[in-house]
């Protein structure tokens, strides 16, 4: 039992110096398993000054005790006289097609539940109070 306990002891502050010793290695686990390596050349900003037209910080507006800036005055123009609007042109009168007569139907009797589809028979008088022309005939 004492063996052991000195065993692990041992063990564990062999492993400590080893690591310590060692200068390559890294406790960073992302850098163990990278493998690409770096492009060559120089690495230089594309903006040094910062990017051209976006300003840098935090927004005016967003900053507290913000007092947008006054409007000016819209300029003084001098009024024109509104120009007439043409006449629209007159539409030939055509003539009134006459509207088909509308017939009263019998109440219809209750569909079967078997049929969830009505019958072709069944949809002839729905069909004749459309306002529709019927489908051609095939």
């Amino acid at each position: 039992m004492r063996f052991r306990r000195f065993a692990v002891a041992a063990s564990l502050l062999a492993c400590a110096l080893m690591l310590s010793g060692c200068e390559s290695m890294s406790m960073d686990p992302t850098e163990w398993f990278n493998t690409k390596k770096p492009l060559p050349g120089d690495r230089k900003e594309v903006f040094p000054g910062g990017v051209p037209g976006v300003p840098q910080g935090v927004p005016q507006d967003l900053v507290k005790d913000y007092q947008p800036p006054p409007e000016p005055a819209p300029p003084v123009v001098a009024e024109e006289k509104p120009k007439p609007k043409p006449k629209p042109k007159p539409r030939p009168k055509q003539a009134a097609a006459p509207a088909p007569a509308r017939t009263t139907t019998a109440p219809q009797q209750a569909v079967p539940a078997q049929a969830p589809w009505p019958s072709p028979q069944q949809s002839a008088p729905q069909q004749a109070d459309s306002p529709f022309p019927p489908p051609p005939q095939r």
